[in-house]
């Protein structure tokens, strides 16, 4: 009997504990001051005046028209509580100083677990900043950033600080600096993020253990960019019209880079820079000025089964190593390899190697270009070919393949990278070197 009144007393006292109710903008203070751990307060249609900070655990709801406006100062909504949750709400109106990160949704460190879902921030410097908050989740928001005429000026669209265990996933980026911008983190999900029209879609800074997976790039000066980051996987995205790199790899080790679909004429479809260890494997690498651009010592990565389709250069390798792409017997595609499979095995009868003497020298000495159709040249490459010795360091794909694996990009994708990309219309002064910048 005992144990059945206390049931009974627990159960009348739960309403007490945690309670759903609506509020309007000239009530919200008052609710907010007075709200409960478990508490949800849902924001009917009206304008609410930040800053809003959630000291306790509750869940903050919008309706269609509820819009938190944080009047250009600080951040609009901060987080403390850990396992609160802001969904379904516009914010706007964060100030615009870069160095104290002012947000429209920041989750400070004390809120771990905390949710950020299904939001629609537009006109805030940075997005959502999970800073220092562990186990915490970003879903299915809508984040537009702001188009100051300095990109550098501009804040990222979702930043996130020493949180592990975050999950980033299903929101839709657009504007700004960075989509997503992750530095000194591990064991996080970024996963079918939609991220347009910014400098990197996903940018790492010695972010490590995490997963990238299922995520679309378009029309950004660079794809995926992991800097200073070991032991991540890069795997099912896309990268559509990006302008410089499709993938980086900057001082990137240990890494498995597979799946991955680059199209639509970046200046280079994948850069590794001094990365080592890292496996490259079953991508698709089309259209590009350069196929893959290797240099800078990069060694003991195993790279097989790309497609390399339709690249002005295939490869640009800088080194005077030998290089051998291929991994237990199977290599990669070239769409400029002419190369006969007798045997049937899917295996080119010949090896490929994409550079010579002479385009080493193209490289180094630009002006050496106005000498391409001369006989000197000619003379050279024709050597080459008859007596390999004379070749210098270089890649060698000793079994290629002569079919590309299929990579199809779905009807949706196909229209995007048939829009013409924002950074074509642009004029502003970001035309930085992203290692020279680190």
């Amino acid at each position: 009997m005992r144990l059945v009144a206390l049931l009974l007393a627990l159960l009348a006292a739960a309403p007490a504990l945690a309670g759903r109710r609506e509020v309007a903008p000239d009530t919200f203070a008052a609710a907010l001051a007075g709200a409960k751990a478990g508490d949800e307060l849902v924001l009917t249609p009206g304008r609410y005046s930040g800053p809003v900070v959630l000291s306790v655990p509750i869940t903050l709801t919008g309706t269609p028209g509820a819009v938190v406006d944080g009047g250009g100062a600080g951040s609009v909504i901060t987080v403390e509580a850990p396992g609160a949750v802001v969904q379904g709400l516009a914010v706007t109106g964060s100030g615009l100083d870069n160095e104290a990160l002012d947000s429209g949704v920041k989750l400070t460190r004390t809120a771990h677990g905390a949710q950020v879902i299904g939001n629609t921030l537009t006109g805030n410097l940075i997005g959502i900043d999970i800073h220092g908050a562990r186990d915490s989740l970003a879903r299915g928001n809508r984040i537009e950033g702001l188009r100051l005429p300095r990109m550098n000026d501009r804040g990222n669209g979702i930043y996130l600080w020493n949180a592990p265990g975050a999950v980033i996933e299903d929101n839709e980026i657009r504007y700004g600096r960075d989509g997503i911008f992750v530095v000194t983190s591990r064991h996080n999900i970024y996963r079918g993020n939609l991220i347009r029209d910014l400098r990197f879609a996903v940018h790492f800074m010695y972010a490590n253990d995490s997963e990238v997976t299922g995520n679309v790039s378009v029309g950004n000066h660079f794809g995926y960019g992991l800097m200073y980051s070991d032991r991540n996987r890069l795997s099912d995205n896309v990268s559509i019209n990006d302008r410089d790199y499709g993938v980086l790899m900057n001082y990137a080790n240990r890494s498995d880079i597979y799946n991955n679909i680059v199209v639509g004429g970046a200046r280079k479809c994948v850069f590794i820079y001094n990365a080592h260890r890292n496996l490259v494997a079953e991508n698709s690498f089309q259209g590009c000025g350069i196929g893959i651009h290797f240099t800078a010592g990069s060694e003991r990565n195993a790279i097989t089964g790309n497609a390399f389709v339709g690249n002005e250069t295939q490869v640009k390798y800088v080194g005077t190593r030998f290089m051998e792409w291929s991994h237990e017997g199977r290599g990669n595609y070239w769409s400029d390899h002419a190369a006969f499979d007798l045997d049937g095995d899917g295996r080119a009868d010949s090896s490929y190697r994409p550079n010579d003497l002479m385009d080493h020298i193209l490289w180094s000495q630009p002006a050496a270009k106005l000498l391409l159709g001369s006989p000197a040249v000619q003379l050279v490459r024709w050597s080459q070919s008859e007596f390999p010795a004379t070749l210098p360091g270089g890649v060698t794909d000793s079994h290629p393949l002569v079919h590309p694996p299929q990579h199809d990009l779905p009807d949706d994708l196909m229209l995007l990278a048939r829009a013409a990309p924002a950074w074509s219309e642009e004029t502003t002064d970001d035309d930085t070197d992203p290692l020279a910048a680190h």
